[in-house]
């Protein structure tokens, strides 16, 4: 999958390249052209990622996500903007925001919450960081340090286009992350979640993080480091007693609305050859939808692609259980048959093969499956 982060970085420097010519060389930006040049930016940007075919396109989350940044916005400045939510696929744990409002969220970090206030707090997070204008400040902050003190159009053009979305990926500074934070936090409280959920949702990520021996996701910034931000979010709950506020959290109607998403991200995962946070997300799904046979398939992949000792075993259960709950699911059919094929065998690998093109005789693998029909019928399994 192509990096998200390459795919901006590139078209930044290009159309703020592109956006020199308007105005003559040498000329420095007054306070009103940066920010007209900071939307701009990330107006392109937004073409470049949506046009990039990486969109989770879905209706139903798309306006689940819509209605919570809503009412994120009630008795809050964020309703002078006009926010819209888009979902990444991508098995990341990340989120960034546009300075013009547009956020982005990957599969992955969806996938791993646990329920809708967790979800508030990312959203809240990120939409601070457009009504607080860290872009801009980022962009300032460059300036002030003197490492474009002087710079031409051409210059601040590509320190514009970088700073839109990159600054998000590579992290504000410390006190811009931080003001995220805390803000944040009033505003998932305002809206009468559960502020506990801002503290789990980063210790979850950081076990998710441990478990798969990654640095830090680009939602937790370079500063300040996790623990610290967990830290802060501790104090916060304890003025005032907020730890003690008992907030909505919608475990239910988040895990519903989010199934579908889940069982792709788990297909992400394997892609990648992720297989425990697969395996885990995957009986996450299923804890919701217990008869579901794609579940059951994708379970068995992960055991079959991994290939440990027993795994095949296992994979052979879960593709049965996966026949008996829709017995028309052909994949199933054909992984059992390379299964039996690896075994040696031939003859009910030779079974699954034909009834997987039986069931679907037009599939994309006719010719990778006819192809094991003849292996078979050579060992004299014909």
């Amino acid at each position: 999958m192509k990096n998200i982060a390459l795919i901006i970085a590139v078209c930044c420097l290009v159309a703020g390249c592109a956006m020199s010519r308007s105005i003559p060389v040498g000329q420095t930006l007054t306070a009103s052209e940066e920010e007209q040049m900071l939307w701009r930016r990330a107006q392109e940007e937004q073409e470049a990622i949506d046009g990039s075919g990486l969109l989770y396109q879905d209706t139903e989350i798309e306006n689940y996500l819509y209605q919570i940044a809503k009412k994120l916005q009630t008795n809050s400045i964020s309703a002078d903007i006009s926010f819209q939510i888009k979902v990444i696929k991508d098995p990341k744990l990340n989120a960034f925001a546009l300075p013009n409002g547009v956020i982005y969220i990957h599969t992955g970090i969806l996938a791993h919450m646990e329920n809708e206030a967790q979800l508030a707090a990312l959203l809240a997070h990120e939409m601070t960081h457009c009504t607080h204008q860290h872009s801009l400040k980022t962009l300032r902050n460059i300036k002030n340090r003197g490492q474009a003190k002087s710079a031409t159009i051409r210059e601040l053009a590509q320190l514009l286009g970088i700073t839109g979305s990159i600054a998000s990926i590579n992290g504000y500074t410390r006190e811009l992350e931080t003001e995220a934070d805390r803000v944040g936090l009033d505003l998932v409280v305002k809206a009468n979640y559960d502020p506990n959920e801002v503290l789990k949702l980063f210790e979850l990520l950081k076990q998710e993080n441990e478990i798969e021996g990654v640095a830090e996701p680009y939602f937790f910034g370079t500063h300040p480091k996790v623990q610290q931000r967990i830290e802060n979010v501790n104090r916060w709950l304890a003025e005032n007693n907020r730890g003690k506020i008992k907030g909505s959290k919608n475990t239910i109607k988040f895990q519903s609305r989010m199934s579908r998403l889940m069982l792709e991200n788990a297909r992400l995962d394997l892609r990648q050859g992720k297989f425990f946070i697969a395996q885990s997300t995957v009986k996450k799904y299923l804890a919701v939808n217990p008869d579901d046979a794609q579940a059951y398939f994708l379970l068995g992949e992960i055991f079959r692609q991994r290939g440990w000792k027993n795994d095949a075993a296992a994979a052979l259960n879960n593709y049965e259980k996966s026949i008996s709950l829709n017995p028309s699911f052909a994949e199933s059919h054909k992984a059992m048959g390379l299964i039996h094929y690896k075994d040696g065998e031939k003859r009910r690998a030779k079974k699954y093969f034909e009834s997987c093109l039986l069931l679907s005789p037009n599939t994309a693998d006719k010719a990778y499956i006819q192809g094991y029909l003849k292996l078979c019928a050579a060992n004299g399994e014909g």
